[in-house]
């Protein structure tokens, strides 16, 4: 097969949960042990950093990915979902999986893995886990999909967990509450393996976790506790600077508020990596890696600046939890600009009306939707948003959203594209050149 009739066949004979939602939910690790088994266990053959957390996994992922390729080491990727091209999900040292080593990977196992019936995620773990054996990479860090327990990553034993935060996502898998998503949150959780909780806004949450780290021996920090800066990080329109305890000031390619609260994960990772691993990370390799994080990585969709005069961003944030921080960002940028604009769209199983409470009265809205299964029909959007107080004109694809809110932005203004990841990842290749998402 072909890398485009590789891509056919995985959307169209295995379940994503990318683009139909809970049809292709699978909980349980018996099917990724099993392909595991199949490959001869290529996940042992390096060192893992597990990522799991409600909002923030992202950032924080590629961030250490950046940083340790930087210090010197081949480092693998495993992020999810994709925005332009499924080969972002899987990197060695920022570099895209290539199409041959898909399409060579369904057609040599495809064999075995048919009557198993895996989901797309499972497969592509499996994918993922055998490429950086093949690649021989140092580390590589895995950002957990859904979950954590019954996620088909949880397979690993890395060196290092990773629990960025928890708020209300996913509820009909992962539970209604923050502490009974927490609990499945905790299930990355390994017998005698340090384990850094980002940031529980809940004295509740931050009980589970080191009730489960207690049970397990396995060593728990809280990264608010380390004391990773000294005295208050600063924000600016573009960038987040970060006065360190280890590393002095150091400058964050990635603006957005929750990026403070990404970093202080990053820097606690990387005193543990340190002091408790045996890492060897390189003081340049941190400021090289959050000073150029997107290039060193290829991460895309993190208050992403796509064009200027008018400015365009466009960022992932697609839950409350995310919403939060978006919001207070865009309070304080109302400032630097003459009017924002908003072009957003929601997928259907989210908490749509806790989000739009949350975007901003003043601004002028292209309400969409994306072109997947999950999204929320634009103009049933657009009625839920009128009840909240906003208002603006519905368009059928993100492509008549955006050519309408430039039509109409001046060079002083901003405009936003988000409200999920799916309306992100239809924008992108419109500001994009082709050979940038090949």
């Amino acid at each position: 097969m072909t890398y485009e009739e590789t891509l056919h066949y995985l959307y169209t004979r295995v379940p994503v949960f990318q683009h139909s939602g809970a049809s292709a939910y699978k909980p349980g690790l018996g099917t990724s042990i099993a392909l595991d088994d199949y490959l001869g266990n290529p996940h042992k053959a390096y060192k893992t950093i597990h990522v799991a957390g409600t909002n923030g996994k992202g950032s924080v992922s590629h961030l250490l990915a950046a940083i340790l390729r930087q210090s010197g080491f081949k480092v693998g990727l495993y992020t999810s979902p994709h925005l332009v091209d499924f080969r972002e999900r899987i990197r060695v040292n920022g570099k895209k999986i290539s199409q041959d080593y898909v399409a060579d990977f369904i057609e040599r196992h495809r064999a075995f893995f048919e009557p198993l019936q895996p989901s797309f995620f499972e497969l592509t773990s499996s994918m993922a886990f055998e490429y950086f054996r093949d690649q021989r990479v140092d580390y590589a860090v895995i950002e957990a999909g859904l979950g954590g327990r019954l996620d088909s990553t949880n397979i690993i034993t890395p060196i290092l967990s990773i629990i960025t935060n928890i708020s209300l996502d996913h509820t009909r898998f992962l539970g209604d509450t923050v502490e009974k998503i927490a609990a499945e949150k905790a299930g990355i959780i390994k017998r005698g393996v340090p384990v850094l909780l980002g940031l529980a806004e809940k004295h509740s949450v931050f009980e589970v976790f080191r009730s489960a780290a207690r049970e397990a021996k396995a060593p728990f920090h809280y990264a608010l506790n380390l004391g990773m800066l000294e005295g208050t990080a600063s924000l600016s329109s573009r960038h987040w600077k970060f006065p360190s305890v280890e590393y002095g000031e150091v400058i964050g390619e990635l603006a957005g508020e929750a990026q403070q609260f990404n970093a202080i994960t990053v820097f606690s990772a990387l005193h543990l990596l340190r002091e408790a691993c045996g890492v060897d990370i390189l003081p340049e390799a941190v400021h090289e890696g959050f000073g150029h994080v997107t290039r060193l990585t290829g991460l895309m969709g993190r208050w992403q600046t796509l064009r200027t005069h008018p400015t365009v961003v466009c960022d992932t944030g697609h839950n409350v939890g995310g919403w939060k921080h978006l919001a207070e960002h865009l309070k304080v940028l109302r400032q630097y600009y003459r009017r924002i604009y908003m072009i957003v769209g929601m997928a259907n199983d989210k908490d749509v009306d806790g989000v739009l409470a949350l975007m901003p009265q003043e601004a002028c809205y292209f309400f969409t939707q994306a072109s997947v299964e999950r999204a929320m029909p634009a103009g049933d959007f657009a009625e839920r948003a009128r009840r909240r107080g906003l208002s603006g004109t519905v368009c059928d694809t993100v492509g008549d959203a955006v050519g309408m809110a430039l039509g109409r932005a001046r060079e002083e203004d901003l405009v936003f594209i988000g409200g999920s990841t799916f309306v992100v990842a239809d924008a992108l290749p419109l500001f994009m050149k082709e050979d940038e998402y090949k």
